[in-house]
């Protein structure tokens, strides 16, 4: 089976969309909104998670952690769901968070400006040009988002395997593309796929885990092969640290073997280290 991610701006339909698929194909049915709720935890506000996956970091944020500590639970979660598989997820960054992976069919929504308008109208009783200034306002936040975090536009057409404009084509043609197309044989998850999932979510682990020892860290796992490369640390890590991280690694379920790399990656703008997954 597969996983759908459907990436959609604000009154496009997206939420329509998702739920008739999800409906049509028998699959769990996710959105940002529950993700949000679930990540939580108790530990960290709903607030600060959603700020996290929607706005744009500035530029003090770039050299804080909440940020990166926020986007690993959220993460985290995400692949906890995904991992179940037969689900679709609708909201920002899904396609992001399973970058790679063959088994996700990853899906853009968009719809006309002024039917955008009109539900904004409905919904928040203001004046058109009030709704004008802030879809427009929220798709550019957006925009600004994926840049920051991942490097890249989350209006890119390459980003996804299909684009579905809703106006001439219904919610109900745009499900039924969706539900024909993800059941290609190139979209099924095979024992590699889930074993690739398993490498993520480790991966991740090791991330909320080192939180306070290395908040920078990069963490890659592979089988149960484990390499964290220190980013921006300063100074340089020592022999009692790289021990301290070594047994923190080590403490976490699934890790058989821990590496663990000076930080000479090139700062390039991005605050995500999953970006160049």
């Amino acid at each position: 089976m597969a996983i759908v991610t459907i990436s959609r701006g604000t009154y496009s339909r997206g939420k329509d969309v998702a739920e008739k698929v999800a409906a049509c194909m028998g699959y769990q049915c996710l959105s940002k909104e529950r993700l949000l709720e679930i990540a939580t935890e108790g530990k960290i506000s709903e607030a600060k998670l959603a700020k996290a996956l929607h706005d744009s970091p500035s530029l003090l944020d770039r050299f804080t952690s909440e940020v990166e500590r926020n986007m690993h639970r959220i993460r985290r979660c995400f692949l906890l769901h995904a991992m179940r598989d037969n689900l679709v997820y609708h909201g920002l960054a899904g396609h992001f968070f399973l970058c790679g992976l063959p088994n996700v069919f990853k899906v853009r929504i968009t719809a006309n400006m002024e039917l955008r308008i009109h539900e904004e109208i409905k919904r928040l009783d203001i004046s058109e040009a009030e709704a004008r200034r802030k879809l427009i306002q929220d798709d550019e936040e957006r925009r600004k988002w994926g840049k920051r975090i991942y490097g890249s536009d989350t209006w890119d057409s390459r980003l996804y395997d299909m684009t579905i404009h809703i106006g001439q084509l219904s919610i109900d043609d745009a499900a039924g593309i969706i539900c024909h197309a993800a059941q290609n044989e190139a979209f099924q998850t095979t024992p590699d796929v889930m074993r690739q999932m398993k490498d993520m979510l480790l991966a991740t682990e090791i991330q909320i885990a080192l939180e306070e020892l290395l908040p920078h860290a990069v963490v890659t796992a592979a089988d149960g092969h484990v390499t964290v490369q220190a980013e921006r640390e300063r100074p340089a890590l020592n022999e009692c640290k790289v021990e301290q991280i070594e047994q923190c690694v080590r403490s976490i379920m699934g890790v058989e073997e821990v590496c663990v790399l000076p930080g000479d990656r090139k700062e390039d703008g991005r605050i995500n280290p999953f970006h160049n997954i």
